[in-house]
């Protein structure tokens, strides 16, 4: 799948998260104006709560890990990998996010590619 246009920058919260609805799936975009890359986006939906709030969750870092704590139970959730760091075998997806001036564009996870063959 190509790169899809989502929202531009002015939508999004610097230091926090914001949900976007991309072919179905809800995505989670952090906006880290002082990171390098500023943008990062992972599944929206919190696998251990069943719970679609992992944008409103709190960004923080963990012993260097840049990570969103989830809204319902507090686990961590890395911003690079999307796993759980409390439970190892628990990740969310991460999807590839790119700023092209204003305009904030994802591309689906590379499983996704594979799940819908293109």
């Amino acid at each position: 799948m190509s790169w899809q246009h989502v929202c531009t920058r002015q939508d999004l919260v610097a230091g926090g998260g914001v949900a976007a609805l991309v072919d179905g799936e809800q995505v989670a975009l952090f906006y880290l104006p002082d990171q390098s890359p500023p943008l990062y986006a992972i599944g929206n939906r919190d696998p251990i709560g069943g719970a679609n709030v992992l944008s409103r969750g709190i960004v923080g870092d963990v012993s260097g890990e840049l990570v969103v704590a989830s809204p319902l139970y507090k686990q961590h959730f890395s911003l690079l990998t999307g796993v759980c760091l409390e439970q190892g075998d628990v990740a969310v997806p991460v999807w590839e996010v790119k700023l092209d001036g204003d305009k904030v564009s994802l591309r689906p996870p590379a499983a996704a590619l594979n799940r819908t063959g293109t």
